[in-house]
């Protein structure tokens, strides 16, 4: 029992800094109930939106940081299998990556929804979320393992703890984390010449994950908002 309560605090330590839901929004302007596009216009997209969004995103890098690698390389996933999904990462040199799976372009109902997801991956490696996410982790393993060992824990359950800190430990600011690539990514977008609040009609068809505890995601609703705040900084209404 001891043990599991030094867990249960320590649990609720690591996640002391959960985003909120800020309520419900504005409905985004309306656009064509299109399907997806054709697989030819929509690797066309690709290659036009890439095109234009990567020397936007490295001149935000660029301005925004310092030492940082912003020689984004934007690429499609090998693997013809991969489900729908984007993600930024680095390569062995540290050169900053941006990849998609075939299913999300395939997903993509216009130019302006690939821009936005490229520009919201690209804001994750400016704001430094994965080098972020990785100290938190540690932070994470290191305060539950020794708090476990200083309960009285065994190799066993200390390990196990420092696996689940580790996990809890890169969760706890991933909603924020989101919020703000979604923040810096709709000014991307828009700067690459493309509507932000349009590509933001992703987020009306894909789950909504709610405001889980540890969840990785923030719900839709709150993402629809921050994209509509900015884009209103922008001077954008529709």
């Amino acid at each position: 029992m001891r043990r599991f309560l030094t867990l249960t605090v320590a649990l609720g330590f690591l996640s002391a800094c959960e985003v909120s839901d800020p309520g419900p929004v504005a409905p985004l302007p309306k656009v064509p109930d299109s399907p997806p596009m054709s697989a030819s216009a929509a690797q066309s997209a690709f290659a036009s939106v890439s095109a234009r969004v990567r020397p936007v995103a490295v001149r935000e890098c660029q301005q925004r940081t310092q030492g940082a690698n912003c020689d984004f390389k934007i690429q499609i996933d090998p693997d013809p299998k991969a489900p729908v999904n984007a993600y930024q990462t680095v390569g062995k040199n540290g050169q900053p990556l941006i990849i998609f799976t075939r299913s999300m372009i395939a997903t993509a109902r216009n130019a302006d929804e690939l821009a936005f997801v490229m520009g919201h991956e690209a804001a994750h490696h400016i704001r430094g979320h994965l080098a972020r996410q990785n100290a938190s982790a540690i932070a994470g393993a290191v305060i539950l393992g020794g708090l476990v060992g200083l309960a009285g824990g065994g190799a066993s359950t200390i390990d196990a703890a420092t696996q689940i800190g580790a996990s809890v430990g890169a969760r706890t600011y991933s909603k924020e984390y989101e919020l703000e690539a979604d923040e810096l990514g709709t000014v991307i977008t828009h700067k690459a010449g493309y509507n932000p609040l349009v590509g933001a009609h992703f987020f009306s068809r894909i789950p909504d994950p709610g405001d889980r505890f540890l969840g990785s995601h923030p719900p839709n609703a709150a993402r629809i908002q921050t994209v509509q705040r900015t884009a209103g900084s922008l001077g954008l209404t529709q």
